[in-house]
């Protein structure tokens, strides 16, 4: 499922600082490499015992991941139902729970951004 309209896309913020925002939400950067990286929430529906993982991708604009001053921006955000023993599968409709907690996240997570 993917997030449109969050005024996350496209934004640029250097490393330390997309970091620091990123888990001060709740975010972790999971998965990276020189030139890209990708942050992860995880959020639980307890009623139905299911996980759901809201992500964003960004990409090295200025420099590599190495260096806390790359510049990154946000490519991309959207949300998938973890799947058993592991991956995650993007079609199924999040609850309306499960959606709020995610939209409120992302929408702290713009406006640390943009301080």
């Amino acid at each position: 499922m993917i997030f449109e309209n969050t005024g996350l896309d496209g934004m640029q913020s250097d490393l330390a600082y997309l970091d620091e925002c990123a888990e001060k939400v709740g975010f972790i950067r999971w998965q990276w490499e020189y030139y890209r990286a990708t942050y992860d929430l995880k959020i639980e529906d307890k009623k139905n015992n299911d996980e759901y993982f809201l992500r964003f991708n960004t990409r090295a604009v200025e420099g590599k991941l190495e260096k806390p001053d790359t510049i990154l921006k946000i490519e991309a955000v959207y949300m998938g139902r973890a799947t058993f023993p592991h991956g995650l599968e993007y079609e199924t409709m999040a609850p309306s729970p499960v959606m709020n907690i995610a939209n409120k996240k992302l929408q702290e997570l713009k406006a640390l951004l943009e301080a």
